[in-house]
């Protein structure tokens, strides 16, 4: 399968991103016509945020159950479909449940199959693990749309173990966590990070293997597609290594 565009839509309140880079280096990689837009909820309609309340996680236990979104619910989601800054990154959401409110709002001349869509979002998407019986956070949903989580990008990987033993000492002394974020300061992502638009990249690349090879990942940390789950992980395979494997390189070269 071939595609014919890629439409990429922004998430305003994380400037980081930088569309219009990414957007270059998807035409230099791909070859395809790449097409920017707005937030995706530029094209909300009057049930969206009643949809989007629906996708809210209250088990994270449990898998996904269908709840009747309260009002005060409702009206926090229409302010954030307003003004994407007002999400509260406590707020989870099932990471499938809100592709499909996304899918309805993609007009239907834009659905065919050559014609792939990818979503940032700072709202944080999860999805049930039936391993171990709980929601993890997740900085990419795949398919098409293929949603990018910018909060799932820093929260779902995992800071260094001695930031957590660290800030464990912190509290339990009743000093504040300040001190354990400068020390250290680098080897983790933070919002507003610098070095985001970098990093998503490799979650573009995964979407769109994904998409067309039906295999996102690969067990190789020194690969753009090795599916991080610590920070130094990530920071590793997208801003020190920087590049596919060869397997991985070779199909994208047949692609």
């Amino acid at each position: 399968m071939k595609i014919s565009t890629i439409f990429l839509y922004d998430e305003p309140s994380v400037p980081e991103i930088n569309i219009s880079r990414l957007a270059d280096f998807l035409r230099k990689i791909f070859f395809v016509k790449v097409e920017l837009g707005k937030n995706i909820f530029s094209f909300a309609n009057n049930l969206t945020a009643k949809e989007i309340a629906s996708c809210k996680i209250y088990n994270s236990k449990k898998p996904f159950e269908k709840h009747e979104p309260t009002r005060e619910e409702i009206i926090f989601e229409e302010q954030s479909i307003v003004d994407s800054s007002k999400t509260k990154n406590i707020v989870v959401y099932d990471g499938f449940e809100f592709q499909k409110v996304i899918t309805k709002l993609i007009p239907n001349n834009k659905l065919s199959l050559d014609q792939f869509h990818i979503i940032f979002t700072n709202k944080l998407t999860c999805t049930f693990d039936q391993n171990d019986y709980r929601y993890h956070g997740r900085a990419l949903i795949g398919s098409n749309p293929s949603i990018i989580s910018t909060t799932g990008i820093i929260e779902a990987p995992a800071k260094p173990r001695g930031y957590y033993f660290d800030l464990i000492s912190n509290i339990t002394l009743g000093l504040n966590r300040e001190s354990v974020k400068k020390k250290y300061q680098g080897a983790y992502l933070e919002y507003h990070d610098k070095r985001l638009s970098t990093i998503i990249e490799g979650y573009l690349l995964q979407a769109l293997f994904y998409y067309l090879t039906g295999e996102a990942f690969c067990e190789n940390r020194d690969c753009r597609l090795y599916n991080a789950h610590w920070q130094n992980d990530l920071i590793h395979s997208q801003l020190e290594v920087r590049k596919l494997c060869d397997k991985h390189q070779r199909i994208l070269n047949n692609l």
